[in-house]
């Protein structure tokens, strides 16, 4: 690994661990500079003013995120192998590159390749802070991999198998072979309302709105981002 890809590495676990802190209302406030410094990098995020007027946090969140972002990984971007790295650390006894790639996806908002301090504060601020339509949107996103605005069964599984090697031995109860078959084809019967053989955006806001199993679900997944 490069030494630019370990700082980034570093830089995004001190990231993670940031974003804990403010999850768990245990950031340090008499730590954070008043100033957010913008550091000569390959890409220089959003004023504070503008990203603080499009996500749900605050100034002082905003500049403490964006520290540990910065200070390990100067370019100011990270892309996909570096993410799938970092993101396989919380997985350890499971193989997490393919959801991470879909994951990625997800927060490359703009398509470029390459994921900048906006794309993460943006969907963390949905994912943790943002209204339940908001949420389910997000994760209707995630699982619609080609965007066409429909989850196919194809797609659906592929995301399911993607979770399974992600989890590994830890899977519970045991994974039998037809399992993610079996998942798809509840989603399905559940989701697709018109019997089409898609879901669309308004099929899964309604069913997940129903549903509250699948609203408490909507913590599991802030967890496992």
């Amino acid at each position: 690994m490069s030494a630019c890809a370990k700082r980034c590495k570093h830089g995004l676990v001190k990231f993670a661990v940031s974003v804990h802190k403010l999850v768990t209302g245990t950031l340090n406030k008499d730590k954070v500079d008043d100033d957010l410094e913008m550091t000569m990098v390959c890409h220089r995020p959003e004023g504070l003013d503008q990203l603080e007027a499009q996500t749900n946090f605050n100034k002082r969140e905003l500049q403490v995120l964006y520290r540990g972002f910065k200070n390990e990984c100067p370019s100011g971007v990270v892309n996909e192998d570096t993410f799938k790295q970092i993101y396989s650390q919380f997985f350890p006894h499971g193989d997490a590159s393919t959801y991470a790639h879909y994951l990625f996806n997800a927060f490359d908002s703009g398509h470029s390749g390459s994921i900048k301090f906006e794309d993460f504060v943006t969907a963390l601020s949905i994912l943790l802070r943002g209204s339940t339509r908001e949420k389910l949107q997000w994760t209707f996103n995630l699982y619609d991999i080609n965007r066409d605005g429909y989850i196919n069964k194809e797609e659906m599984t592929d995301i399911v198998r993607a979770i399974y090697d992600m989890m590994g031995k830890y899977t519970y109860p045991a994974l039998k072979t037809d399992a993610p078959k079996q998942h798809v084809d509840a989603f399905f019967q559940k989701m697709d309302k018109n019997r089409d053989g898609v879901v669309t955006l308004d099929e899964f806001l309604l069913s997940c709105q129903e549903d509250e199993n699948i609203m408490r679900s909507l913590q599991l997944f802030e967890n496992v981002i």
